[in-house]
């Protein structure tokens, strides 16, 4: 059964667009943490995700912590019952931050400062070299070490030569096709796409190393991807926060367990 780690970067958007700034500065001059007393809480927010059918749940803790904080992975990582994944840059500081808290999963992404969510995938075929040294110290760690990459060949055979645990293939040039295509799987541009993923995941699991995909992926087109084979884990945040804001996480979740149930 295909696993779905749920991204919750997106609650913790919705709380640093009302506790930061003056108001932060106000609560901070007194001993107040503002994220412990900000709304929506990321932590709870795992909860709920737990309870909607979670197998995992992922957070990005980016340099300029623009959203996930210090916080939350270390209230994360005590009261999370399910898989908690990482992501994070190959730096010293975060990489650091891993080997302290040891979440089960270390997901490896590029990052940039202007960006506003994760643009495409890490260079590891660039930087083979230093990703040897990175993934090293994380499996020291005892972490299951995972890198976002684009489906390429060149990418997929730099990350079995640097030990990665598991590629994560991007999705969002297939996102991007299907919402050009209005999902029309007779369209080429589509296919191709799919193709794309299709044969870097055969890549990977020949290579001996874990096959999962996320980025961009909603509840229209999920299915495609989650019916490819050998699929291991999707991660998708964005669609379910969105959907939650209708009807709840527990049933945002529970939603998009049960699509990609349907498509195995």
């Amino acid at each position: 059964m295909i696993q779905l780690g749920v991204n919750i970067d997106h609650v913790a958007t919705i709380r640093q667009a009302r506790y930061r700034g003056a108001d932060a500065a106000q609560l901070a001059g007194i001993g107040i943490d503002p994220t412990d007393v900000g709304e929506p809480d990321p932590v709870r927010a795992a909860h709920e995700a737990e309870l909607g059918g979670a197998d995992g749940i992922t957070v990005h803790l980016r340099e300029d912590r623009r959203h996930i904080n210090d916080r939350d992975v270390r209230l994360l990582r005590r009261l999370v019952k399910v898989k908690l994944n990482l992501e994070m840059a190959a730096t010293d500081e975060m990489v650091g931050i891993a080997c302290e808290l040891r979440p089960h999963t270390a997901m490896l992404v590029p990052e940039g400062r202007e960006e506003v969510t994760t643009e495409g995938g890490l260079d590891v075929a660039g930087q083979v070299g230093r990703m040897k040294t990175v993934v090293g110290r994380l499996r020291d760690a005892g972490l299951i070490v995972s890198a976002f990459i684009d489906a390429e060949a060149e990418q997929v055979a730099a990350c079995a030569e640097a030990g990665f645990d598991v590629c994560e293939l991007h999705t969002g040039p297939w996102a991007e096709a299907f919402a050009m295509c209005g999902g029309d799987p007779r369209r080429d541009e589509l296919a191709a796409e799919l193709g794309r993923i299709s044969n870097a995941g055969a890549a990977v699991r020949n290579a001996g190393m874990r096959f999962n995909a996320g980025h961009a992926l909603n509840y229209h087109n999920v299915d495609p991807i989650a019916s490819l084979p050998g699929l291991e884990e999707l991660h998708i945040g964005h669609a379910i926060v969105s959907r939650a804001v209708y009807v709840g996480l527990r049933q945002a979740v529970s939603e998009m367990k049960a699509l990609i149930a349907s498509s195995e």
